[in-house]
């Protein structure tokens, strides 16, 4: 990675067994409990108890790293330009480059989740004893390979070590149980018998004590060296180390996506997979320039969005959104249309407080929700017809996040809904989940607006669409 760039219960336990919601109501303070029984004890971290998503939880996308956790200005207009939607950041670790992290604390990280960020978090502690890079300050201590009585027990201890310090600076940062935690283990010659069997042991145990207190575990190395060696004991010998949850490939290959030829096929598939895919260089968006390494990330589930249910069951999605009409005096609704008509009521009901009877009936109520809705969004008073100007800007009236190539949710059905408007050519399916037809249909329509960063809907994206514009 670049250089520059109850009894015996612990705080994560017990932040576990509250769950989320609970947590929130639980401030830890500074205090020592037993870890566990004959073992040494860990403080616990002052902190307010999070209400922050497991991260980076389920997501298929583009990430980056570096080493220094970016400023809250490059991290927003990043957001707003780049197509990454996922960032790895140094925790911990004393071989890490970047001890002294400028920007990064629990503002930082909730600042960040709830902007839809997706982190990696890294920790970046003793290297493999043949290690020719390490170590890297002459105080930071290497794995020991010294075996006794058939056992790496010194090793041992030092991974149990590292992920109890790592565990603490996760609970100070906000990071909940349930989020994985990477252990950066750098290239080494992994055929030298001690040197790799001391690194697994230690990789053991950190993924031990980790899962213990409710995180993931995860390993991020060179693919042709500990990624290699980790594919192997998998493949042979399963049961002799605990392995990690997932997996972080450093293979720069320049694919953007999960495989590599070090890697069988079958391992940590599916979704347990981060690819490191192009090394250290700078990128710039928005004008702001990083140094950084690409990844391109399919963990948890992948990016996959919440099943919605609307009305009792009314559907709202459509492969198009036709204008709708007033009937004629003693006519009713076209057969063809009363599903759009049901689903604008339903819809309104949801958006804009709409009090009449979810059916297909055209009648007065739905002509005065008409016209109070093109007043309030400054169209034209003069029509009782409901238009693809006024589809697109029903769908622009809840959350607006900054969405691109990754985002699942209820906002993205929503950008999926008005790209079937405004781009019928390109038309994506409406799934909630941000794929590569979203992506295309999306840039479609803001080559044909002349919006500049394209493939991302952020907020001008989300005002054209708000303003009917197609």
């Amino acid at each position: 990675m670049p250089v520059i760039s109850p009894r015996n219960l612990t705080a994560a336990g017990l932040l576990r067994l509250l769950g989320a919601g609970l947590a929130a109501l639980l401030v830890a303070t500074l205090l020592t409990v037993p870890h566990r029984a004959g073992s040494a004890p860990i403080a616990l971290v002052k902190a307010t108890a999070s209400t922050n998503p497991p991260t980076p939880g389920s997501f298929t996308g583009y990430g980056f790293d570096q080493c220094q956790a970016p400023s809250q200005a490059a991290m927003d207009t990043w957001l707003a330009t780049s197509p990454y939607l996922a960032v790895g950041v140094y925790i911990s670790g004393n071989s890490r480059a970047c001890r002294t992290q400028t920007n990064l604390n629990a503002t930082w990280v909730s600042t960040q989740l709830a902007k839809g960020w997706k982190l990696l978090p890294i920790t970046l502690g003793p290297q493999a004893s043949c290690s020719t890079r390490f170590p890297r300050y002459g105080t930071d201590p290497v794995i020991n390979a010294t075996k006794t009585s058939g056992k790496y027990a010194a090793a041992t201890a030092q991974g149990k070590a590292e992920a109890d310090k790592t565990l603490g600076v996760a609970a100070g940062l906000g990071l909940v149980p349930g989020s994985t935690m990477y252990y950066d283990l750098e290239a080494f010659d992994s055929t030298k018998t001690s040197c790799r069997e001391s690194a697994l042991t230690f990789l053991s145990a950190w993924t031990t004590e980790i899962k213990a207190h409710g995180y993931l575990s995860g390993v991020y190395s060179s693919a042709s060296s500990g990624l290699k060696m980790l594919d192997q004991v998998r493949q042979t010998t399963p049961t002799a180390y605990v392995l990690p949850d997932q997996v972080w490939i450093a293979d720069w290959n320049k694919q953007a996506n999960t495989a590599s030829t070090y890697v069988s096929s079958t391992g940590w598939m599916p979704h347990a997979r981060v690819k490191q895919y192009v090394g250290g260089h700078n990128e710039t968006y928005g004008g702001v320039t990083i140094n950084i390494d690409r990844d391109f990330l399919d963990v948890g589930q992948g990016s996959t969005a919440p099943a919605e249910s609307h009305c009792g069951g009314v559907p709202v999605d459509f492969s198009t959104y036709p204008n709708l009409k007033v009937p004629a005096p003693g006519s009713t609704v076209p057969a063809s249309s009363k599903p759009y008509v049901k689903a604008l009521k339903c819809l309104l009901t949801e958006r804009a407080g709409y009090r009449g009877k979810v059916n297909a009936k055209f009648g007065k109520p739905l002509v005065a929700a008409v016209h109070s809705w093109r007043a309030a969004h400054r169209f034209a008073t003069t029509s009782s017809t409901w238009n693809k100007k006024l589809w697109l800007s029903l769908f622009a009236t809840n959350a607006r996040p900054t969405l691109k190539y990754g985002s699942a949710s209820s906002a993205v059905r929503d950008l999926q809904r008005a790209l079937t408007i405004a781009v019928p050519t390109a038309r994506p399916a409406i799934t909630g989940r941000f794929d590569s037809l979203t992506a295309t249909a999306l840039t479609a329509y803001q080559k044909k607006l002349g919006v500049k960063h394209q493939g991302i809907a952020a907020a001008t994206t989300w005002a054209m669409i708000g303003a009917g514009k197609r």
